[in-house]
């Protein structure tokens, strides 16, 4: 029996010593390279998926990469489309709260649009959603200051311009924005517009004033208000485009930079614009419920307005706003059958014809090789997002 022991604990000693054998043969044949050559790759692979993540790092967490993936996934035709869907829904958001919920206080409505905003932007902070601003050396403070302070008064005087006076002379006021711009322009960066562009630009205002204005009822105070709001809605939409133009700032970004300030100067505008009595409105279910979808389509206005201006300009935006009036017109006369008369239908082509030829020109301009110009200088309706070393601004129509 101990032999017999003895016998099995050698049969596998011998065993273990022939598959040995048959192992150190097969890697003296070449098996040892095959494995060299799979840790190497491995290694390879290894270190491109962390090339990758640096990338992918990169781009999401520095104001360079943001700016690019805004420019690569929201071009101009996307912003545009986007800031027009938004602006036809805020409308008849808009239009319940002021209309059916009795809100009253237009100023206050500015106010919890950008309360509404500043939460949200909050949120996608937290969850580290937010693109990284640029360092604050490469924009100065009074630059975003300057900027918060006038899209307070663009859009705090807008709402009280609509409330004091007729719809026909809001749009007059608006229609007085497009030359402001082109004054402002030519004065802060020396741009001037091609005699072609100023032609067609008055055509399209000519086309709008026939579609839209209807009645001219005023009061002395809504004419003051109304004068006043022109220029800083005209300086509001030029310095929204030239700080994503000229820097690495994408909407969002600046946004969250910029609506502070805002809000703190609606706070200081409400009690000197708006009635009282905001305290002892009805704030139940429903009217809150309602403002609160107000607000969230006041978000994606200002968001899809900064889009659309970071990725074109000034007056390319004041177009299509202008696009967006004669639309909105178009559509109740061709779905609801409503009747705007024959001269108002014929402003209407007016305009979309001069708004057509606008877009052309703005398509020649930047695809001819002597035509092109810096990203921040450019005027096409449709025209490619400028590249830096690309709200927003909203109209009463659309923010209230």
């Amino acid at each position: 029996m101990m032999k017999l022991r003895w016998w099995r604990v050698d049969a596998s000693e011998v065993a273990a010593v022939t598959a040995m054998g048959v192992w150190e043969a097969v890697l003296a044949g070449g098996g040892r390279r095959f494995i060299k050559r799979k840790d190497s790759d491995a290694g390879e692979t290894g270190r491109a998926l962390e090339e990758l993540r640096s990338s992918l790092y990169n781009e999401m967490h520095s104001s360079e990469g943001a700016k690019r993936q805004q420019q690569r996934f929201c071009g101009p035709s996307v912003a545009l489309t986007f800031n027009f869907a938004v602006a036809v829904g805020i409308i008849v958001a808009n239009k319940m709260v002021m209309g059916s919920v009795g809100f009253k206080f237009p100023i206050a409505l500015s106010l919890i649009h950008y309360a509404v905003a500043l939460v949200l932007m909050a949120i996608l902070k937290a969850l580290s959603l937010l693109p990284v601003a640029p360092p604050s050396k490469s924009t100065p403070f009074s630059s975003l200051f300057a900027l918060g302070a006038v899209m307070s008064l663009s859009t705090g005087l807008a709402n009280v311009s609509l409330k004091h006076n007729s719809v026909g002379f809001y749009q007059m006021a608006k229609i007085a924005v497009t030359p402001t711009i082109v004054a402002a322009e030519f004065m802060l960066f020396q741009k001037k517009v091609s005699c072609q562009k100023v032609i067609t630009l008055a055509t399209v205002s000519f086309g709008v004033a026939v579609a839209t204005v209807t009645d001219l009822e005023f009061n002395f105070f809504g004419a003051c208000v109304a004068l006043a709001w022109i220029v800083p809605s005209a300086v509001n939409k030029i310095l929204w485009s030239n700080l994503q133009q000229t820097g690495n700032w994408t909407a969002l970004a600046l946004m969250w930079k910029t609506t502070p300030v805002t809000i703190f100067f609606l706070l200081a505008l409400m009690p000197l614009l708006d009635p009282p009595g905001l305290l002892l409105f009805d704030w139940n279910f429903r009217n809150s419920c309602a403002i609160v979808i107000s607000a969230l389509f006041g978000f994606l206005l200002q968001w899809s307005g900064a889009l659309a201006l970071g990725a074109t300009s000034a007056l390319s935006h004041v177009v299509l706003g202008q696009f967006k009036t004669i639309v909105i017109m178009l559509s109740g006369y061709l779905i609801f059958s409503s009747d705007p008369g024959v001269t108002s239908i014929c402003g209407a082509v007016v305009a979309l014809g001069g708004m057509s030829f606008y877009t052309y020109l703005g398509l020649k301009e930047s695809s001819s090789p002597t035509g092109k110009k810096p990203p921040s200088r450019s005027n096409s309706f449709l025209g490619k997002p400028g590249i830096a070393g690309d709200g927003g601004s909203s109209d009463y129509e659309d923010s209230v």
